[in-house]
C-alpha cells in the first residue's frame, strides 16, 4: 500500500508527481543559498553566458510539461486493464526492480541516439536542440527547457517507449518517472554537493553533464540521464576532474582533449 492509495490513482499519480517533484527538487536547488564552494559555475557566468532569461525557461518548462501531462495520460488510458474500482495487484519488489532497470537501459538508449542525432544534423541543431544550449551554464529548472518538439520527442516519447518495453504496472512508473525526472534535474542543477546520492551511484553527473552544455564539449557526454555506456562504446565519453577554482568554486575539467 502506497500513501496515495486512498485519494487517486496510480496513473493519476504517474502524470502529476513528476511534474509537481520537478519544481520542488528544481526550486529547493534554485533557492538555495549561493554555496560558492560547491558552484560548477560562478552566478556572474551563469548571466553572462546563458543567452535566455529565467521567465522564458519557466514558460518552456511549464509548456513540455503540458504536453507530457497529456501524453501520460493518454498512456495509461491505453495500457490500463483494470477498472477503477478493482484492486490492481502489483509484482514483486525485484520484479519492480528489473523493470525500473530494463527502464533505465531503454532511456538511455532512446535518448542517446536521438540527442546525438540532434546534434549531428545541423538543421535538427539550429532549429531545436539548440533552444536546451541557451543554457551554457545550466540550472535545476532548466532541466527541461527544450523546443516544444524536442521535449515530446526525447523526453517524453522516451518515457512513454521505456514504460512500455519494461512492462511496468503504473505503481511501478510512478517511481520511475519521479527518479527519472530528479535525476534529469540533479544533472543540471550545477551544484556538486557532498553526499548526493545521484553521484554516488552514478557516473553520470551534474559535473559529467556540465562538459556536454560547454561550448567544446558539444560533440561529447551526449548519455542522459543515467549511464554513460553509450559514449564509452561509441567513442563520445569524456570522463572529468573536479578541479577548485582560483574563486573558491569548482570546475569540472575534461581529461580528454575536446576537437
Amino acid at each position: 500500500m502506497v500513501f496515495w492509495e486512498e485519494y487517486v490513482s496510480d496513473e493519476l499519480m504517474g502524470t502529476i508527481a513528476p511534474i509537481v517533484l520537478y519544481w520542488i527538487y528544481g526550486g529547493a536547488y534554485m533557492l538555495m543559498p549561493p554555496l560558492k564552494r560547491y558552484r560548477l559555475h560562478t552566478k556572474r557566468e551563469e548571466e553572462e553566458k546563458n543567452i535566455v532569461d529565467l521567465p522564458t525557461v519557466v514558460k518552456g518548462v511549464l509548456f513540455q510539461q503540458l504536453l507530457q501531462a497529456a501524453v501520460v495520460k493518454l498512456l495509461f488510458l491505453v495500457t490500463s486493464d483494470s477498472k477503477p474500482s478493482e484492486p490492481v495487484t502489483q509484482p514483486p519488489i525485484y520484479l519492480q526492480l528489473l523493470q525500473i532497470l530494463i527502464g533505465m537501459f531503454v532511456m538511455d538508449t532512446w535518448q542517446y541516439f536521438v540527442h546525438r542525432y540532434l546534434h549531428t544534423n545541423t538543421y535538427l541543431y539550429r532549429h531545436i536542440h539548440s533552444y536546451h544550449h541557451r543554457l551554457v551554464v545550466p540550472y535545476a529548472i532548466g532541466a527541461l527547457y527544450n523546443h516544444p518538439l524536442e521535449g515530446l520527442l526525447v523526453d517524453t516519447v522516451g518515457g512513454a517507449i521505456s514504460f512500455l518495453v519494461s512492462g511496468m504496472s503504473a505503481r511501478t512508473g510512478v517511481y520511475f518517472f519521479c527518479i527519472s525526472v530528479m535525476k534529469t534535474v540533479d544533472d543540471h542543477c550545477g551544484l556538486w554537493m557532498p553526499g548526493n546520492i545521484f553521484h554516488i551511484f552514478f557516473e553520470n553527473n551534474c559535473a559529467y553533464h556540465d562538459i556536454h552544455h560547454s561550448l567544446r564539449g558539444l560533440k561529447y557526454n551526449y548519455s542522459q540521464p543515467f549511464f554513460p555506456f553509450w559514449d564509452k562504446i561509441l567513442g563520445t565519453y569524456v570522463p572529468y576532474q573536479l578541479v577548485r577554482r582560483e574563486d573558491g568554486g569548482l570546475e569540472s575539467v575534461p581529461l580528454k582533449k575536446l576537437d
